[in-house]
């Protein structure tokens, strides 16, 4: 069974930057890919981030590139997801996932994964 604990998630102005953890744990082989998306209130999920464990891609919403950066480490089975110049609009429970499953290893699927944290919640202040 698939355990992911997620951290880091908070309140801050916009301008400020945010570090998201989740540590994941229950598995021998490493994941195809890691990824983090989110889900603003009353919105959609949206992928905003993928990572291959090994040799691939990586992959990064639109709507965050240039200010997030997804970074992995596999000895301690966790993927980060650094948030800088965040805005108002990066409000959202943030949820981290891990996929065996490379047809799922997209922005447009990742959170199809069923392999996911319970969210860390962020807030972005004008």
């Amino acid at each position: 069974l698939v355990h992911m604990v997620e951290s880091g998630g908070g309140s801050v102005q916009a301008g400020g930057s945010l570090r998201l953890s989740c540590e994941t744990s229950g598995y021998a082989s490493p994941g195809t890919c890691m990824g983090w998306f989110r889900q603003a209130k009353g919105k959609e999920r949206e992928g905003v981030a993928v990572i291959y464990t090994h040799n691939g891609p990586t992959l990064i919403a639109d709507s965050v590139q240039g200010r997030f950066t997804i970074s992995l480490d596999n000895a301690k089975k966790t993927v980060y997801l650094q948030m800088n110049s965040l805005k108002p609009e990066d409000t959202a429970t943030y949820y981290c996932a891990v996929t065996w499953t490379p047809t799922l290893c997209y922005l447009a699927r990742i959170f199809e994964s069923q392999n996911r944290g319970q969210g860390t919640p962020v807030t972005v202040s004008s």
